[in-house]
């Protein structure tokens, strides 16, 4: 390690099936009102919940259970047809109050030290940059962190996550919710393809929204409605084509 770990371990963990190693890191913001909190439910034997590391506002990092064991972080999830995802991650709890107290801003320190995190573990572990994910990645009807504030482009400049860029800045409605087209299907095809959980139906159904909603509040956070509009679906496009096997 290149930097400092505080080992708080938490027995809600459980060994790794035979032969499956984390090929996921799954980024959470721990929504609660701090971190002691936050660290002592995730250590609370009732809680059944747990992580493999929290980073807390300062910087602080704490280790909660060693990569080789399983933690209870992802909750019923799916990613790249993969849904027993703790199994097969890493998980990492951000120290945020999230949506139940305002979505605070992430500090510059907690980032850093974040950002430090990852490079070690997806080095040791020779998990590719398209393995970093969030948690409303992986369960879209379900969660939103680690939420719209998160700085997925300062991970990407890291070189520790994706972004796609693209040109297109018009949020004209191509396909509004409840549609039923041929264009539908082929960004549900995308976003399959990319690791989302969504059946391709062609119809812009409430769970398709939910997945759309997932992914405009991780790329296009200004704006996140579940439609299908050009700039979605030129970053959808664009995202698809970075998550390709090099």
């Amino acid at each position: 390690m290149r930097f400092a770990i505080v080992d708080a371990f938490s027995p809600n963990v459980n060994p790794r099936p035979e032969g499956v190693a984390p090929s996921l890191v799954v980024l959470h913001y721990t929504g609660m009102i701090d971190g002691p909190t936050a660290i002592k439910r995730l250590r609370d034997p009732e809680a059944k919940v747990s992580c493999h590391y929290v980073v807390e506002e300062d910087g602080r990092i704490f280790r909660l259970a060693d990569e080789t064991q399983r933690a209870w972080h992802a909750g019923v999830s799916s990613w790249r047809g993969i849904t027993d995802v703790n199994s097969h991650s890493i998980g990492i709890e951000i120290v945020n109050g999230g949506h139940d107290f305002g979505l605070p801003d992430y500090p510059p320190a907690q980032i850093s030290a974040l950002i430090d995190l990852l490079k070690d573990v997806l080095e040791r572990r020779g998990i590719p940059v398209v393995g970093v994910i969030g948690h409303s990645d992986v369960a879209p009807a379900r969660k939103d962190d680690p939420g719209e504030k998160f700085p997925w482009a300062q991970l990407a400049e890291a070189g520790v996550a994706l972004a796609p860029v693209v040109g297109e800045t018009a949020c004209t409605v191509v396909y509004a919710p409840g549609i039923e087209d041929q264009g539908v299907a082929g960004a549900q095809a995308a976003l399959s393809a990319i690791g989302y959980g969504v059946e391709q139906s062609g119809m812009l159904d409430e769970p398709t929204q939910a997945v759309v909603r997932a992914f405009q509040r991780r790329f296009r956070p200004d704006r996140i409605d579940g439609a299908l509009d050009l700039q979605t679906l030129a970053l959808i496009a664009e995202m698809e084509r970075l998550s390709r096997p090099a």
